[in-house]
């Protein structure tokens, strides 16, 4: 049965649901697809983001999966919007992870950026410093 609906549309994934503005939003944060949501191309990491996430004990392929799975970390409402319509529309897309230590009783934080390109031929781990 034809709906009217353009099959080369670009749709959003299943755990994806439209804002009244047109933008997909997570249904809930904690409900993430089983599959990777975009390709991730060639993976690379600066000098300064290398270096916090050994200090934070913190494996790249953890954030790298959080990232790709759709989990944009510690992101606003606006960031994360744009990320979701980047699903469909096809432009960059950003998450960003707060790394957490204890040094002597005192909280020590980090906080890292993933970008990946718009065409997904490349996706960045860097800090915000270095952007």
């Amino acid at each position: 049965m034809y709906d009217g609906m353009n099959d080369d549309e670009p749709k959003a994934p299943a755990h994806l649901t439209a804002s009244d503005s047109g933008t997909p939003l997570p249904q809930q944060h904690n409900q993430l697809p089983n599959a990777p949501l975009f390709q991730l191309g060639q993976v690379v990491a600066t000098p300064g983001a290398l270096a916090a996430l050994e200090e934070y004990e913190v494996a790249p392929i953890t954030l790298l999966n959080r990232h790709r799975y759709g989990d944009w970390g510690d992101l606003d409402a606006e960031d994360r919007n744009a990320n979701n319509a980047a699903l469909v529309h096809g432009s960059r897309i950003l998450s960003a992870y707060l790394l957490k230590r204890n040094d002597a009783g005192k909280a020590v934080t980090q906080r890292i950026w993933i970008i990946t390109e718009a065409d997904r031929s490349s996706t960045c781990l860097l800090l915000p410093e270095e952007y």
